[in-house]
């Protein structure tokens, strides 16, 4: 990186505890890449400069002595701890030697989320904070620092464009100050909007690197991916069946009955679009049950059911694709073949006491096979699977059940462009099985070019339903803000 960091001839084994390089594009190694140059991590060969001086980073601690900041692509908050705690982790406040001191903490928070313009009180549990909101205090941490060099590995993954703005000019004015930075994103729109020189790397190797606007959109997706993509968003259209998964507004929330129920039929994607803190991802955690939802208002195939836990919401054919995967979805430290088998585990055992293996292993073998999950074999660990392969394993365990109802929540977020082909792909797979696949996305020309039809939420309640032929950016944005209701009153 010009004027920071120049990094030579680094590579790493593919022996290391951290990742597996396969073939493909979902393991391309930048995350890897950060882990090395954050002091994570030890390249097995290469050296690492800074201001012409080479450098080890034998530890975390080190890089960020040497003024190495980084931000990762999963959050590394302590949900307990308050906002202001975490800015400053390992560098609090103290009156005097020992004593912590609160007021002196949370003043120095304050300073630095005004800084930045992120309007959030230093006292919050950062565990109470939305995604977004957890996103900005990551990146506000890694900026406290005085960094001279940041690494950001997809930051605005969980960010609104309002947020995304003012993350962009944020970097523009770090640039403008001296600091380097390398900026990870699989949207390549970013890239174009932010970027001075651009690298693509595929199997732990860099396969194309130089200005940005001497490769065409084209070309870098081709680079990434090892073959050209022609259709971003692979559609297909099924005529509907019947409604599979009915949900009618909850007085408690709704006490002016404005909102209007939820519908979804078989055979059919149904996306749900609404800004940051609309109340998507609570929705759905309701209807899966992992959160309380009042008794009736939903019907399941046409018949009354009160959704009482996620045990319950898998005997009636409904899986949730969180939208954290590590904290929600996977049981990190286990393998590949525990975690596509969890949700079925009194099916495969034997007396309810014993697991069949030999049975766990056909059931995973095939889903892995199916998903195409780029792993050594279904008993590796799923924490060093590569976020897109992290995301196919969740996937998997809620087809291993035969799910009628699955619910994607920001299913593409992290991931690359042949991931998220993979994962289009497949909802057209259940789409054409019967099954109804009920889309949440913040990224608006995925939720418009794959859904069928589109509900909006706006402050936790649906405003408008959209057909395929109505929807657009600025309807479904209008809706979203509020400013179509305001107008109909």
């Amino acid at each position: 990186i010009r004027g920071a960091l120049a990094v030579q001839q680094l590579s790493f084994s593919k022996r290391t505890r951290y990742v597996q390089l396969r073939r493909g594009e979902n393991a391309a190694g930048k995350s890897t890449y950060i882990k090395i140059l954050s002091g994570a991590i030890q390249p097995d060969s290469g050296r690492i400069t800074l201001d012409s001086k080479e450098i080890v980073l034998r530890n975390p601690g080190v890089a960020v002595q040497a003024g190495i900041a980084s931000i990762y692509q999963e959050l590394s908050l302590v949900p307990y701890l308050s906002v202001a705690h975490n800015l400053f982790l390992g560098r609090e406040a103290v009156a005097g030697r020992w004593i912590l001191s609160l007021s002196k903490l949370n003043r120095m928070a304050s300073e630095v989320l005004a800084r930045l313009g992120v309007r959030l009180d230093p006292t919050t549990r950062a565990g109470s904070l939305g995604m977004a909101e957890q996103q900005l205090v990551e990146i506000c941490r890694a900026l406290s620092r005085n960094a001279r060099f940041i690494l950001m590995d997809e930051p605005t993954a969980s960010l609104t464009g309002n947020e995304i703005d003012l993350l962009f000019r944020t970097i523009d004015a770090l640039k403008r100050s001296g600091v380097g930075i390398l900026y990870i994103s699989h949207r390549l729109e970013e890239i174009e909007r932010i970027a001075d020189r651009v690298t693509v790397m595929r199997d732990g190797c860099v396969v194309n690197s130089g200005p940005v606007g001497a490769l065409s959109l084209p070309q870098l997706i081709a680079s990434m991916v090892g073959r050209s993509i022609s259709n971003h968003y692979p559609k297909e259209s099924f005529a509907p069946g019947e409604p599979i998964l009915e949900v009618e507004p909850d007085p408690g929330t709704d006490p002016g009955n404005r909102s209007i129920a939820f519908v979804a039929r078989a055979g059919e994607v149904v996306g749900i679009a609404g800004l940051v803190g609309a109340g998507r991802t609570e929705w759905a955690r309701r209807v899966f049950g992992a959160d309380p939802s009042p008794a009736g208002g939903t019907r399941i195939a046409g018949s009354a059911v009160h959704v009482r836990s996620p045990r319950y919401a898998r005997d009636l054919g409904i899986g949730l694709v969180p939208e954290n995967r590590k904290e929600q979805g996977l049981l990190l430290g286990r393998t590949v073949r525990d975690n596509i088998t969890v949700t079925i585990l009194d099916r495969i055992s034997r007396l309810g006491l014993f697991i069949d293996r030999s049975r766990q292993s056909e059931v995973s073998g095939r889903y892995v096979e199916k998903l195409s999950v780029k792993c050594p074999s279904d008993l590796h660990d799923v924490g060093t699977l590569s976020g897109g392969n992290q995301q196919k394993v969740v996937l998997a365990k809620w087809l291993a059940c035969e799910g009628r109802v699955i619910i994607l929540d920001e299913p593409t977020r992290g991931i690359d462009v042949g991931a998220k082909q993979e994962m289009y792909r497949h909802m057209n797979t259940l789409c054409r099985e019967g099954r109804t696949v009920i889309l949440i996305s913040s990224d608006l020309p995925e939720l418009l070019s794959m859904s069928d039809r589109i509900y909006v939420m706006h402050k936790g309640r649906f405003t408008a339903e959209l057909s395929r032929e109505e929807a657009d950016q600025e309807t479904v944005i209008r809706h979203a803000s509020g400013i179509e209701g305001r107008a109909a009153v």
